[in-house]
């Protein structure tokens, strides 16, 4: 019963293998989505520069935008730190 269990696992990772290397451009796109998304550290840190340049905490995400790479129009900025999904 194990065998047939392990059998399983490994041939559901070769096939799942298999099939990302048949279809690069759908792998590639939902890479990049990923790769656009801001987390709430990323929001995080661009606070902290952005306080550091103009030396008081910026009223909205509309101000980092120039601190951060991706998307970060889901976050909004509560007590001066990143509220968000994630945080």
């Amino acid at each position: 019963m194990i065998e047939m269990a392990m059998a399983a696992a490994v041939t559901l990772s070769i096939s799942g293998a298999s099939y990302a290397a048949l279809n690069p451009q759908k792998v590639e796109a939902s890479a990049r989505v990923v790769a656009d998304q801001a987390t709430c550290r990323t929001v995080d840190s661009a606070i902290v520069a952005y306080v550091g340049e103009h030396g008081e905490e910026p009223r909205s995400v509309s101000q980092l935008r120039g601190y951060v790479k991706g998307d970060i129009s889901r976050y909004r900025i509560v007590k001066g730190i990143a509220a968000g999904p994630g945080c």
